[in-house]
């Protein structure tokens, strides 16, 4: 499922850094499928405890986790909807993604230029909207061209799509992005049918200093009100030191992670959120030969699933045995869990659920 997230911002603001420490820690975990498909893309695995619960029952020889495709999207600056800098190539590419991870620059640094001279996280983040607002009002009056003809025509189809974009011009002209309206069922087609920059969830990602990775400071409180009145969400990464943890090894990152009071380095969880963020769930796979995380959307039903490992196992479907990680933890075995009647035997109207452990029937 090639999902793509991009990592946008003002130049200096810490995305390279952050997309090069992501990209690190996937290549260094073997039993991870990594790799980089261009040289501004990479594929991220995403940290799921539910692996490890499932490894300590089942043992199995190897465990591959759920991935992200990450873009590292060029560095946005004022007049980029009017093609300054890299504006045409950056417009492209970010609507080329599923889902924006907004880098905010919230640390001040001397030896560090702001491109625009000081540090101020809601002026950063007015630049780029401003810019993804422009560009989409011009898609949006390319729409109105299209559809204005035929509405006249009295189309119905036309008719609507036209009464949804200038709703959406309502917006943007108002200085806010689409993903901000409130839209009935029939209108989201319309929108989504659009590609909109500004119609795409938002992830903020405030880059701080070591001494802000707790979250207090100034800067992280002014993304978090700006995140909340826009229903998105904010994580706190310190780029530096998730670079400094990508480099060394599972005994000296453990010890470094202690010493910066961390659980866990937090790449784990921006990847984690990233996932969230494109509306991707889990089911997994085990046996003594491999463990696996797969991904899926919200509504799938279990056909759908199976088709995520081979199109053979959605069109020859026949059933599937679905177990949950606490139960087996509960009961230490699958032959167990059917001795108490906790495996269950699923059929094509079945719709999958976030964590459950599947083994699929078919034939072909």
């Amino acid at each position: 499922m090639a999902l793509q997230a991009g990592i946008v911002g003002l130049p200096n603001v810490g995305k390279s850094t952050l997309f090069n420490a992501l990209t690190a820690a996937g290549a260094e975990s073997a039993n991870y499928p990594f790799c980089t498909i261009e040289p501004n893309t990479g594929i991220v695995p995403v940290p799921d405890p539910r692996l490890d619960q499932l490894q300590g029952v089942v043992n199995s020889q190897n465990v591959i986790a759920a991935t992200v495709e990450i873009v590292d999207i060029a560095g946005l600056v004022r007049g980029a909807s009017k093609g300054e800098g890299l504006g045409n190539q950056f417009l492209g590419h970010i609507r080329n993604v599923d889902a924006v991870l907004h880098v905010v620059r919230c640390f001040a640094d001397p030896d560090v230029v702001h491109v625009d001279g000081s540090v101020d996280p809601d002026r950063d983040i007015d630049t780029i909207d401003t810019e993804l607002i422009l560009a989409d009002l011009e898609s949006c009056e390319r729409r109105v061209q299209r559809f204005a003809k035929v509405a006249k025509s009295g189309d119905k189809d036309a008719k609507h799509h036209l009464a949804v974009t200038e709703k959406l011009i309502a917006i943007l002209e108002a200085g806010k992005p689409a993903r901000s309206g409130d839209w009935a069922d029939d209108e989201r087609a319309s929108v989504a049918d659009a590609q909109l920059i500004t119609a795409k969830p938002v992830l903020y990602v405030c880059n701080v200093d070591e001494s802000g990775i707790d979250g207090s400071n100034a800067y992280v409180d002014a993304v978090r009100v700006r995140a909340e009145a826009e229903h998105a969400g904010v994580v706190i990464i310190c780029g530096q030191v998730e670079a400094e943890i990508s480099e060394l090894d599972a005994d000296d990152k453990a010890a470094f992670l202690d010493d910066l009071g961390l659980a866990e380095p937090g790449l784990n969880r921006l990847a984690r959120e990233t996932y969230g963020l494109l509306g991707l769930k889990t089911y997994f796979t085990a046996g003594p030969k491999e463990i696996r995380a797969w991904t899926f959307k919200n509504g799938w039903l279990a056909p759908q699933c199976a088709g995520v490992i081979h199109t053979d196992f959605e069109r020859g479907f026949i059933r599937a045995e679905v177990y949950a990680i606490p139960d087996l933890l509960e009961h230490g075995s699958e032959a167990a869990l059917k001795g108490v009647g906790k495996l269950r035997v699923e059929g094509k109207a079945y719709e999958v659920k976030d964590g459950d452990v599947m083994h699929f029937r078919f034939n072909v």
